[in-house]
């Protein structure tokens, strides 16, 4: 057959059935290698809506830098408004803050925030994540030597809960109803009904925050952004929509996305002793342990969803047609073997190459990432220079994931700490 009658006939060829993405994510392994051994990109369904993975990480980073790619689903996905209703992922769309803007939105939006999540800012939040775990590992004492304790539950949920509700202005009675709202955003088994309201409670809170933060103003990033909002004059600042989701945003990607990698970085260490050891004696440092977790073990696996602005051609041929949804999917694209060779499936603390798309890729890189790093590496010291023979209480395999498709991480990190060191 010739080139020419053989594109005639794929151009004809009735596409294939999408991929079905498992709610649960209970075989995401299984997952990943099937989608990098189907090219560069191909159809997935997610919970109804039918969108292009892309896990080729050199693709995937031309799409995520590319003017003809939108997150903005109200202009640029056809199906937004038969969806926005029944779809239990609405909420990834639906918002409306810097997650979900594009071009000149994206950038008043990311000017407006980025202030409140600046170098400065974020470098003196450093005290206060140290004090945080040492006050942590300090109530674990009693549950020390051969008591069963679970990380994620005792560490891994409450230090960046904490931080995140502290740089918000959130109070501690208010910190426990954004946690299991937030939780809900990231469960994928749950109905458009439960979504639904679940949402409907995440709105309520965050409104109730901006009411107390404008009548009683802090040296906080909700007081900052209701500033902003308030002092913008010409029209460029956030509407009160804006302002919610942008509080939204903050809340959900500074909480859930750190417990997960803090989650993953404990058991990398737990099941690698070899490289702890090495991590130990100096020759690597904690924020390595936490830079190859977010490439091996990224907090989210999928992020929806990106629309195409126009036509894409890919380089294999396929096209992705004009408002058609695109899934990045970071999880398979940072253990692609283009990008890692062979042991790409491998944790190696020793990596040389620890580039990665787990805090995404352009201008929507997460703002927050210096201060998720931080909080990884410092949970990571301090926990295992205070407790030098904490173990896992259950044998790897045994560890269940969350069931999400969307997030990695452990229902439960069940482990024996040992007695406590000299440190």
């Amino acid at each position: 057959m010739s080139q020419q009658s053989a594109q005639s006939h794929d151009s004809v060829r009735p596409p294939r059935p999408p991929l079905v993405l498992d709610p649960n994510g209970a075989d995401w392994q299984s997952e990943f290698r099937t989608l990098r051994d189907s090219g560069s990109a191909v159809r997935v369904d997610i919970l109804g809506v039918t969108a292009w993975s892309v896990a080729d990480p050199a693709l995937l980073k031309q799409l995520l830098t590319s003017p003809d790619v939108s997150k903005d689903a109200r202009t640029h996905w056809p199906d937004f408004g038969n969806r926005v209703t029944t779809w239990p992922l609405a909420l990834w769309v639906a918002v409306q803050n810097m997650f979900t803007a594009y071009g000149g939105d994206h950038r008043r939006l990311r000017r407006l925030i980025s202030p409140t999540l600046s170098a400065r800012r974020i470098a003196a939040l450093a005290p206060m994540v140290e004090q945080t775990v040492s006050a942590l590992l300090d109530g674990l004492a009693p549950d020390s030597g051969d008591t069963v304790v679970d990380l994620r539950q005792r560490l891994a949920y409450p230090l960046p809960i904490t931080v995140i509700s502290h740089l918000l202005g959130v109070a501690d009675e208010q910190t426990l109803h954004f946690r299991q709202v937030v939780d809900g955003i990231f469960d994928t088994t749950l109905t458009q009904e439960q979504q639904a309201a679940n949402n409907d409670r995440l709105f309520a809170l965050a409104d109730e925050l901006i009411v107390a933060k404008r009548a009683t103003p802090g040296d906080d990033m909700t007081s900052l952004l209701i500033a902003a909002r308030d002092d913008e004059t010409d029209g460029s600042g956030l509407t009160h929509p804006e302002l919610r989701d942008t509080i939204i945003l903050l809340i959900s990607a500074g909480y859930e996305t750190t417990v997960n990698v803090i989650d993953e970085a404990l058991v990398a260490m737990l099941t690698h002793p070899r490289q702890l050891t090495r991590v130990r004696a100096g020759e690597f440092r904690w924020e390595d342990v936490a830079e190859e977790t977010l490439r091996l073990q990224p907090a989210l696996k999928f992020l929806p969803l990106r629309f195409a602005v126009g036509d894409l051609t890919l380089p294999d041929g396929q096209t992705i047609r004009r408002g058609e949804a695109i899934l990045p999917s970071y999880g398979p694209a940072n253990r692609h073997p283009d990008w890692h060779g062979d042991t790409a499936d491998a944790f190696d603390v020793s990596r040389l190459n620890k580039e990665h798309l787990a805090f995404g890729h352009g201008v929507h890189f997460c703002l927050g990432a210096p201060l998720a790093r931080m909080e990884v590496a410092e949970a990571l010291r301090g926990l295992f220079t205070r407790y030098p023979d904490v173990r896992l209480a259950v044998p790897h395999e045994e560890l269940r994931p969350l069931g999400s498709m969307i997030s990695n991480g452990h229902q439960a990190l069940p482990v024996r700490l040992g007695a406590p060191g000299d440190a």
